[in-house]
């Protein structure tokens, strides 16, 4: 789950760096521009749900049982945000269009023989991964081991009462000379 969680965000970050799209936009006397832009500037979708996706990955070692489970179905969502947002990228030219308008110093631009590159397909493969890491999270994350009990935090029972020491039991034990903290 790690593993393909890593990749695929990886995958993703890598790809939203890169052209996506790139055409050319007529500017004033018949001069041609050429215009490119990025992943991110295209969508920032694919972006958000791999650092979510990562952040799940993360969560998924501080939890257990049905916990686990919810963050497997959070990381399946992830993966299928970074599809659409590859998705959206590789269709949507709203964005390269922008682009041609801001160099061209104008309020709308229009780029014109527009090409796109393979990155956005990387994307969707990155997103993909993320969501079987998620299925794999969500079916089999419950019976996964967890972190020891070492990692939490402690609790203090009262000898007297056998229940869990409380704050005013904790400065009852300081004014007695004990430490508390163990």
């Amino acid at each position: 789950m790690l593993l393909l969680t890593a990749l695929g965000a990886v995958l993703v970050l890598t790809s939203v760096g890169r052209t996506w799209a790139q055409g050319v936009a007529p500017g004033m006397g018949g001069s041609r521009i050429a215009v490119s832009a990025s992943g991110s500037r295209l969508t920032a979708l694919p972006t958000g749900m791999a650092l979510v996706a990562m952040a799940a990955a993360v969560a998924v070692f501080a939890v257990r049982g049905r916990t686990r489970v919810l963050v497997g179905a959070l990381t399946v969502l992830a993966g299928a945000g970074a599809v659409v947002g590859a998705v959206i990228g590789y269709t949507d030219t709203a964005g390269l269009h922008a682009v041609a308008a801001g160099q061209l110093a104008l309020s709308s631009g229009r780029a014109e023989e527009i090409t796109r590159t393979a990155w956005p397909w990387v994307a969707l493969a990155g997103g993909l991964l993320l969501v079987a890491a998620g299925a794999l999270t969500t079916r089999f994350g419950s019976g996964w081991p967890a972190m020891g009990s070492r990692y939490e935090a402690p609790t203090r029972t009262s000898a007297a009462t056998g229940r869990a020491a409380g704050p005013a039991d904790l400065w009852k034990a300081l004014d007695r000379g004990e430490d508390p903290t163990g």
